[in-house]
């Protein structure tokens, strides 16, 4: 494995509609422009993000022994990702998701664990992890196997082996989720939840609450983004709130995944936390114009120019 960013967690196949006018009643049928089969779930989206950007990435995780399995790990590879800590696992199948987009409404989601249920983080060997600069972990409470103390493991390797820890979760039940969470953050440089997913790890509806708790808690930098809302960065002593890039919306699948993507290019080049909050806003408003979790996202060239052009609100909270 040759990579300055490793991407464990979740892998995804997505399928996915284009904006429908309404959701159809009961035994009704409603037509979409089109429907797409893609890569999705947190690491795949990232490695595929930041391979886009020229960034070497690699993927670890688990696949199925079917179609969807085959057609993940080739997308990747096409795409430049190393898949070379991609697990094939029999009699489970490659973990998939149907995305339902309706015109001015959020995004819905129907998943099945798959192979993704199977995966422990011991899949990844210790001598690989220290030949890259950026663990990033993706989807954490949506594996079942992977368990707070796991992850906490994984992240003391990686730090001790001078890479820095980039956390991002996916909630489909909050119970019992904090203890976990409390083993992890003191482990974590970057933790990467959205407001909703916030909501229900802390049960506080203030992002600036939001991120001074998961602080507390032993993060060292929280970005809370907030969708239309901009983000929250907590890091150190400084809080900042930004606002967002403005472009056409048409699928937000995902974009918290390309913002993760852009913040991490701005660890790599070591770039202030309000530097990369900006690179990561840019790559996420990037992600929504088209449909699909990479479809939209910047390449190198568009990402300068599109930074060069405009600049991201961005001011002190008190």
């Amino acid at each position: 494995m040759t990579a300055d960013v490793l991407c464990a967690g979740i892998v995804v196949a997505d399928f996915i509609c284009e904006p429908v006018e309404k959701l159809p009643a009961s035994g009704a049928l409603v037509m979409t422009p089109g429907i797409s089969w893609a890569i999705g779930g947190c690491a795949s989206n990232v490695a595929a993000d930041l391979a886009r950007l020229g960034i070497r990435s690699a993927v670890a995780g688990r696949i199925g022994d079917d179609p969807a399995g085959a057609f993940v790990r080739d997308s990747l590879t096409r795409a430049g990702v190393d898949t070379s800590l991609l697990s094939q696992t029999p009699r489970l199948q490659t973990s998939s998701t149907l995305v339902i987009n309706v015109k001015g409404e959020d995004r819905r989601f129907i998943h099945t664990f798959g192979a993704n249920a199977a995966f422990t983080g011991d899949e990844i060997p210790p001598d690989l992890i220290a030949q890259s600069r950026i663990l990033y972990l993706g989807g954490f409470f949506l594996m079942p196997a992977l368990t707070g103390e796991r992850v906490a493991r994984l992240f003391r390797a990686a730090r001790a082996a001078g890479l820095k820890t980039v956390l991002d979760v996916v909630i489909p039940d909050p119970t019992n989720t904090w203890p976990a969470l409390e083993t992890v953050l003191p482990q974590t440089d970057v933790f990467l939840p959205n407001f909703d997913e916030a909501v229900l790890l802390t049960n506080l509806h203030d992002p600036i609450a939001q991120a001074r708790k998961f602080r507390d808690a032993g993060a060292e930098t929280v970005v809370i983004t907030c969708g239309g809302s901009g983000a929250i960065l907590h890091a150190g002593d400084n809080i900042w709130k930004s606002g967002i890039f403005p472009v056409d919306y048409v699928d937000g699948t995902g974009s918290g995944d390309a913002f993760a993507a852009g913040y991490i290019v701005g660890l790599l080049e070591g770039a202030s936390p309000p530097r990369c909050l900006e690179i990561g806003s840019a790559l996420g408003a990037s992600c929504v114009r088209f449909p699909g979790a990479t479809t939209g996202v910047f390449n190198r060239l568009e990402l300068e120019e599109f930074l060069a052009k405009q600049r991201l609100e961005i001011s002190s909270v008190e």
